[in-house]
Parts: structure tokens; C-alpha cells; sequence
């Protein structure tokens, strides 16, 4: 083999090799403005919606709602209000810049997705979206509340609080669905808007449970307080 053919093989197999680098690298996030759509989007409502700064539907549609939340969370944080969520405002509102989390990172935001989303599935599989998500916030807004665990795995194994764990389903594979609801429910979407409790009127035993105040019901359960 000539030298010419040596070099031509040779740079072929580094640009491949470059190639695979890029194909493999983390998808950053570029900024996120007005227009826009998808998940991205979402996230960012989320936050805003979180804090209070957005009081629209978090629909994933960045419109005059989001730019002008954006634009408040960035003159009360000290960034430039371009109504534009770039690197430095994604950073301030604590949302990572790559698309995904590798559930096998062995991070503790994986190990609490995974569980959030087991029990997710054991609860409220077969649920509306939006009610997956629900019982997910529940949780949390446990893990915020004093009167239960600082944990989301001292929340879901608190003995009796959920029959999932209970009955054994808790260690079913959740699906990606499942998985879903747990990141929106953790990137801070609460539909139930700080319900500490749900349960299924249709099965429920416990009369303790009916003396709580229902705030909503989504599919099956009831959210109250």
C-alpha cells in the first residue's frame, strides 16, 4: 500500500472517530425563547411556575406568558432580561444543561427518579399523565412538609403510607412513562398545588382518609389536603 492510500485510510478512520465523539457527546441545551416548543420549554415553565413567576398553563409553548416570566426572573436574579433562557438563566433556575439523566449514573437525582417512578408505576399506572405526575408531587411535597421524612425514600417506605409498597409493587420495572412523571414531578410541576394525600374513593378503607379535605380529582384518585 502506498503512502497516498496509508494517509487517505488514516484520516478517514480519524474523522470517523471524531464523528462517533460528537454522536456520543451530551446534547447541550441551546436557548430557549420566544416560539419555541417542546420539552425544553416545559422545564423552564415549570421552574417559573414553581416560584411564581409564570401563571400560565406549563404546555410547552414559549409565548408572551414565558417571555415575560423570563424576563421577571432574570431582572430578580441580576441577569441581562432578554426574556431569553440561555445558558447563565438555565443555570440560575437549576436546570441542567444537557437533555438527560442516565437513570445508571449513580447520582442521587437517578436513584430518586428511579424510585419516584416505581412508585409512580405501582400507584397510578393506567392513570392520566397529569395524574402520574400528581401522585409524584405528593410525595415531595411530603419531603417538604415536617410532619414526614426528609427523604423520598423515607416518604415511600414510611410504614402503611402507600400500598404499592405494601402489597409489593413498588418493585415492579417502571415504564418510561413512569419515568417521565417522576423528572417533571422533581423539576418542580405540582398539579395537585400542595396536596399531601391521595387515594381512590372507590377502594379506599381507611375512614381517616375521607376526613381530609379533596382539592381535585384526576382519573381515579382524589388529591387533598
Amino acid at each position: 500500500m502506498g503512502d497516498d492510500a496509508v494517509k487517505k485510510r488514516m484520516l478517514a478512520m480519524l474523522t470517523a472517530a471524531v464523528l462517533l465523539l460528537v454522536m456520543l457527546a451530551p446534547s447541550a441545551w441551546a436557548a430557549v425563547g420566544w416560539g419555541e416548543q417542546g420539552e425544553e420549554v416545559r422545564r423552564v415553565q415549570q421552574k417559573l411556575k414553581q416560584w411564581g413567576y409564570f401563571k400560565g398553563d406549563v404546555d410547552g409553548v414559549f409565548g408572551k406568558k414565558t417571555y415575560d416570566a423570563v424576563v421577571r426572573f432574570q431582572k430578580k436574579n441580576g441577569l441581562p432580561a432578554d426574556g431569553i433562557a440561555g445558558k447563565k438563566t438555565l443555570e440560575a433556575m437549576g436546570i441542567s444543561q444537557t437533555k438527560a439523566v442516565s437513570v445508571s449514573s449513580g447520582s442521587s437525582y437517578a436513584a430518586d427518579v428511579e424510585l419516584l417512578a416505581r412508585l409512580i408505576h405501582g400507584e397510578a399506572r393506567g392513570e392520566p399523565y397529569v395524574g402520574m405526575v400528581a401522585v409524584g408531587a405528593v410525595v415531595l411535597n411530603r419531603v417538604k412538609n415536617s410532619r414526614f421524612p426528609n427523604t423520598i425514600a423515607g416518604v415511600v417506605y414510611q410504614k402503611g403510607a402507600f400500598d404499592a409498597v405494601s402489597d409489593g409493587q413498588i418493585n415492579l420495572t417502571p415504564g418510561e412513562q413512569s419515568r417521565r412523571a417522576a423528572r417533571d414531578a422533581m423539576n418542580g410541576w405540582d398539579p395537585t398545588g400542595g396536596c399531601l394525600y391521595y387515594y381512590n374513593p372507590s377502594t379506599a378503607t381507611s375512614s381517616w382518609i375521607w376526613t381530609r379535605e379533596v382539592r381535585l380529582n384526576i382519573g381515579d384518585h382524589s388529591f387533598a389536603i
